[in-house]
């Protein structure tokens, strides 16, 4: 089970509000909905966990770059959330490299077959390396909120809430949870 909502930092302290994400495909997306929660451009925090599986934060602050913390890239790389999370950047890969070599696949027309199966398995088993076990991104996203990288590493099961409680919005969280 998935839970995502957004935090937004204003003048009266954090605002929340529960959010869907069937229209979000690309962290892009995600950026632009944290955005029109804030029109002052203010601080905004997306949340997101899958319940005994991963959370991630990301932050958005006015029109700068998302920065993404993700507590288990693993886990979260079998999700199609926590897919909209883990960029190319994020993970140390070039843009587009999708563990597919061009040269293994047959697109000559030709029924060579025997070899493209093996070739195949071999590209989506780098895929999957290429995705670390535990936390990736930027562990020092809240750091200026009160929440300390070391902090933020240990988190496991309530994380949000742990989060929101040393933001003072636990209160503002529980209203949309």
């Amino acid at each position: 089970m998935y839970f995502a909502a957004l935090l937004a930092r204003t003048e009266d302290g954090w605002e929340a509000s529960d959010t869907e994400l069937d229209d979000v495909e690309t962290l892009s997306d995600l950026a632009d909905l944290a955005r029109e929660a804030s029109p002052d451009e203010d601080t905004v925090l997306v949340l997101i966990e899958q319940e005994d599986g991963w959370f991630g934060v990301v932050r958005v602050d006015g029109e700068e770059d998302p920065r993404i913390y993700v507590s288990d890239a693993a886990a979260a790389a079998r999700s199609s959330y926590g897919e909209i999370l883990l960029t190319d950047e994020l993970l140390g890969r070039e843009p587009g490299d999708d563990g597919a070599d061009l040269d293994a696949l047959d697109l000559d027309g030709t029924e060579d077959g025997e070899d493209e199966a093996d070739d195949d398995g071999d590209a989506a088993a780098g895929s999957a390396e290429a995705v670390p076990h535990g936390p990736v991104g930027d562990a020092q996203i809240l750091e200026d909120l009160g929440v300390t990288e070391k902090e933020l590493r240990t988190l496991t099961e309530d994380a949000l809430t742990e989060i929101a409680e040393a933001l003072g919005a636990s209160e503002v969280l529980e209203t949309v949870r």
